[in-house]
């Protein structure tokens, strides 16, 4: 199997053909599977599109195998919409951490080891896109599947409002694997793969850092809402994902309140 090129053998990405401004390319569904080996897991089937799921389905029967089990890296409907479908083709059980997205299968828990038919799938907490989102460290193939809060291309919005500090804490927990465990690629929900890792998560760090001194920048200037702070922060920002970022910038306004840099409440619409 493959990722892409990568030479990886053990997980390979099926490409959802749902585009867009948060999605990127499309969602990438991850299949994973011990080569030899008969059972199959299947990280985030993505969005309610038949189409793509019964691709899914299909490419997993052409290898001679079965789904065992489905994963969700979060409660985002472009990564889990599709999971009910895709367990009346499969039969597979879909486990997340939000007891409403499981489907026959139970939860996901920080630190569980998942094994199906000689695959060890490691689950790492990494909450701050979203309060449920999770990472697999896959150790066999030394990659990180890092579903929405590591991305291919840019950066992530940090859907949960009060997730910033979480976030925060996540990252410089996947750079501190990266360094241990020796990582040579992160597998994201959204865009194309990273080979530089360690590169990848210190610029992500120090892209959160240099966004929050210019929100705190802008604050100081007099910008009082998330819009004036988005229009100054963010000049010249695609109207499509201007909704995101003011959600983003709510985060940063919640953590930087939280660390004292700026008053408490200040920016909030």
């Amino acid at each position: 199997m493959r990722i892409d090129g990568s030479g990886t053998l053990r997980a390979n990405c099926v490409l959802c053909p749902n585009p867009g401004p948060m999605t990127l390319d499309g969602t990438n569904t991850w299949v994973l599977r011990e080569p030899g080996s008969r059972g199959v897991v299947v990280v985030d089937p993505g969005p309610h599109d038949e189409r793509h799921l019964e691709r899914v389905a299909r490419t997993v029967q052409e290898q001679g195998a079965q789904v065992a089990v489905a994963l969700l890296s979060h409660h985002h409907g472009d990564h889990s919409d599709g999971a009910r479908y895709f367990t009346e083709l499969t039969g597979a059980p879909v486990r997340a951490v939000d007891p409403a997205l499981r489907i026959e299968g139970e939860g996901l828990t920080d630190g569980e080891v998942i094994e199906v038919d000689g695959l060890e799938l490691r689950v790492l907490a990494t909450p701050g896109h979203t309060a449920d989102s999770l990472s697999f460290h896959l150790p066999a193939d030394d990659v990180v599947l890092t579903g929405d809060t590591v991305l291919g291309t840019g950066t992530t919005v940090i859907a949960d409002e009060d997730g910033l500090s979480a976030y925060m804490e996540s990252l410089y927990r996947l750079r501190d694997l990266v360094v241990t465990a020796d990582v040579r690629a992160l597998l994201p929900g959204h865009g194309p793969i990273c080979t530089e890792p360690l590169a990848k998560l210190t610029e992500y760090i120090d892209h959160r850092e240099s966004r929050l001194a210019q929100v705190t920048d802008a604050v100081r200037a007099g910008a009082d809402t998330p819009a004036r702070i988005v229009a100054r922060v963010y000049a010249g920002i695609d109207d499509a994902v201007r909704p995101a970022a003011e959600a983003s910038v709510r985060a940063q306004l919640r953590y930087l309140a939280k660390r004292g840099d700026i008053p408490a409440g200040l920016g909030q619409d």
